[in-house]
């Protein structure tokens, strides 16, 4: 009978670190829900519904260019390195200057 104890002990000390383990989890999703919610109430200060609109469709085909787009952008929007709101050709060129300094050219040799 100490060995059905023992057993019940150990249930519930691993029920208790899943429990754990999930209310860390869902603490985390939150915490990223949040930051998530301040970036898009800053874009949308800073940038104009068409930018918007471009930085919204971006995101779909490439998620990490579109986060590492907004951080920048609100980067450059907090030092005062850009005008606000960022219309939508200020945007073109921002992303024209990211794709010239991440492109990379391929030459091939016959």
């Amino acid at each position: 009978m100490a060995e059905g104890g023992f057993e019940d002990r150990e249930l519930e000390e691993i029920r208790r670190r899943k429990l754990e383990e999930l209310q860390k989890r869902a603490e985390l999703e939150r915490q990223a829900q949040i930051a998530a919610a301040q970036r898009r109430v800053a874009l949308k200060r800073i940038l104009t519904p068409e930018a918007l609109a471009r930085l919204d469709n971006i995101r779909v085909v490439r998620p990490e260019l579109a986060e590492a787009l907004e951080q920048q952008l609100i980067a450059l929007a907090s030092s005062g390195r850009v005008k606000v709101p960022i219309d939508d050709e200020t945007l073109k060129k921002i992303l024209e200057a990211i794709y010239s300094q991440t492109r990379r050219e391929y030459r091939f040799r016959l």
